[in-house]
């Protein structure tokens, strides 16, 4: 059973975090780093449910937590590379221009504050696994592959997509290659595959 104190200690460090997010996209005057600390607020959630726990952190918590490290690490660090020395988001300069004047102060509810609350509320049942007692059986072999096979084709497809973009020669052409020519979003498909399999 997830305890309470251990949900509100995960909450104020992901608010936290927001904030000193919020204020790093200040100083740069771009907010769209929060994609980039997005997958990381699940990892911390995660980290904080694990550490404050009573019970002790057996099989299936071991395997939450580096499933859900792999995942979060991965995601954060190609979302950052893919980012690197590129103006904000198109999708966030449209929200600072809908919320001027003061979006710089907007943002830390609309965005980072968003982002922290809702990583908790989806981390949740992350939690509960990770703290739960329960014995491994077949379900969790089925959740492990289907995580490893989500993983691998959200990490394939990002990588193809960003080889077929540094090449000059696909500029203002559609990625229909590699899995891209079996999904429209390979990494959306293997993110929900990801989810499915934590559940």
């Amino acid at each position: 059973m997830l305890e309470i104190a251990a949900a509100c200690y995960a909450l104020v460090a992901l608010l936290v975090v927001g904030l000193a997010g919020w204020l790093a996209s200040v100083a740069k005057r771009d907010v769209s780093l929060v994609d980039t600390l997005w997958s990381l607020l699940f990892l911390l959630a995660l980290v904080v449910y694990v550490t404050l726990s009573a019970a002790p952190l057996e099989q299936r918590g071991i395997l939450v937590l580096v499933l859900v490290a792999l995942w979060s690490l991965r995601l954060s660090l190609h979302i950052g590379w893919r980012s690197r020395g590129k103006p904000e988001d198109r999708r966030y300069a449209a929200m600072r221009e809908r919320n001027e004047p003061g979006f710089v102060w907007k943002s830390i509810y609309l965005v980072f504050g968003l982002q922290a609350l809702l990583a908790w509320i989806i981390a949740t049942p992350l939690a509960v696994a990770a703290t739960g007692s329960a014995p491994l059986g077949w379900l969790d072999t089925a959740g492990i592959a289907l995580w490893i096979f989500g993983f691998l084709f959200e990490s394939i497809g990002d990588a193809q997509l960003a080889r077929f973009v540094s090449n000059p020669a696909n500029r203002a052409q559609v990625m229909d290659r590699g899995l891209w020519r079996y999904t429209r979003h390979p990494n959306y498909f293997g993110e929900a595959c990801v989810w499915w399999g934590y559940w």
